[in-house]
């Protein structure tokens, strides 16, 4: 079947980018908390008409969501204000000059000269205060996700609000949207529902989860094009999951967290905790599922969680445990995959998995991973495998060392021979 995802324009009205100057950024350069328009690009997304006046909450012309992500460690938020005003206003004799004031809070101070803002206006009239450090992987996601294909500069560049109408949300923009802390409304929720109210509002395995994804999803055969099926079932699941725990967190809500007829924060705490590990644990057993279905449809032989050196568990050891094993099996027929949602520094963990192995495989379905990650990866014999649809969100020097999913089985159909 066909469903709905979705689009950026559903959420976002507009965007703007540029690369942040010395004076810009930094405080002890100038006390002035404003962002230059040189280009008038601006004012595509924000008019000529001045947003001084304080609005109803005390914050200024707009509300404004500050947000940093570097990647590398906890992203910070902060609520702030913003103002949109002509800095010429008093000087008839001379062109408009705007100017977006900001006011400094955790993240303006997080952030550095020659790191990327993105201005982004949501549906609801706040502007989102992006930063992004230069050369990062969420700067590279981020600008993938607003379809922005260009190098920041300093000058500011908006993008085309049509762009925006033809961006689908799929679950890789999803992930980026959850950064964001922008929640995703399910476009599809009656057909979800439908598959969800079985399960009596408990979580199912996720095995149970794949296999209706592998049924229901609008995918093609995984032997024919293993790339886009897998992406198609992760996609599917990720919907069906979000929409079934949307369900069990509101109930959970709704019944309050009480004890002895007070409020007990301990217990709702530990729901959320809970709730959020949920999600990262499911994500990774959920992606080897629907690895083994595509190995499977290629009639593959390979083994889940063999032991090797050092009691390690390599994801899949291609074609079994028992020959790894035997040292009388050559080691150019031996292939191991690790598989992670996400790399981040995790990469790692797959250099000691094998030691038989000498070049290590890693599929993620992670998006816009920085040069200097993949070129560690590289250095360390580690060859990255990409669903092909995602190879978009790297830039071309990255994409000819990355592998497609179906060049990996192929390469391991090769050495089964």
């Amino acid at each position: 079947m066909t469903t709905a995802r979705g689009f950026l324009s559903d959420y976002f009205v507009a965007v703007a980018v540029k690369r942040l100057s010395n004076v810009e950024a930094n405080p002890k350069v100038s006390n002035q908390h404003e962002i230059n328009d040189k280009a008038s690009q601006l004012m595509k997304m924000l008019g000529e008409t001045e947003r001084r006046k304080k609005s109803s909450n005390g914050l200024g012309g707009f509300v404004g969501r500050f947000i940093y992500l570097s990647g590398e460690q906890e992203g910070i938020s902060e609520i702030g204000s913003l103002a949109w005003y002509d800095s010429r206003r008093d000087q008839p004799h001379r062109s408009r000059e705007w100017r977006l004031y900001y006011s400094g809070n955790a993240v303006t101070d997080a952030m550095q000269p020659g790191d990327t803002l993105l201005l982004a206006m949501h549906e609801n009239g706040e502007l989102y205060f992006i930063v992004a450090p230069s050369g990062s992987s969420i700067e590279r996601q981020l600008l993938w996700l607003f379809k922005l294909d260009r190098t920041p500069s300093d000058d500011l560049f908006a993008q085309d609000q049509k762009v925006l109408s033809t961006s689908e949300i799929d679950f890789a923009a999803r992930f980026i949207l959850d950064e964001l802390g922008i929640v995703f409304v399910e476009p599809d929720e009656d057909f979800l529902d439908g598959l969800i109210r079985p399960f009596a509002r408990t979580f199912p395995s996720t095995k149970v989860m794949a296999e209706l994804a592998w049924k229901h999803a609008s995918a093609p055969s995984a032997r024919i094009d293993p790339d886009n099926a897998i992406l198609a079932w992760v996609d599917f699941e990720e919907r069906l999951f979000r929409r079934l725990e949307r369900v069990i967190v509101e109930d959970r809500i709704r019944d309050g967290f009480f004890k002895e007829s007070a409020v007990d924060v301990d217990a709702f705490f530990a729901f959320a905790i809970s709730a959020m590990n949920r999600r990262k644990s499911r994500a990774g057993q959920s992606l080897e599922h629907h690895l083994a279905q595509v190995f499977r449809a290629h009639n593959l032989e390979f083994q889940q969680g063999v032991i090797t050196e050092r009691n390690n568990r390599p994801d899949f050891l291609f074609p079994s445990g028992a020959a790894y094993h035997n040292s009388d099996f050559p080691d150019a027929k031996l292939t191991m995959l690790g598989s992670k949602t996400s790399l981040k520094d995790r990469w790692r963990q797959i250099l000691a998995e094998a030691d038989r192995i000498t070049k290590k495989h890693l599929f993620t379905i992670d998006t816009g991973i920085s040069v200097a990650q993949t070129d560690q990866m590289f250095d360390s014999n580690v060859q990255l495998v990409v669903p092909r649809k995602l190879h978009e969100t790297y830039i071309p020097s990255q994409r000819v060392s990355i592998q497609e999913l179906a060049a990996f089985v192929d390469m391991v159909r090769a050495r089964s021979g």
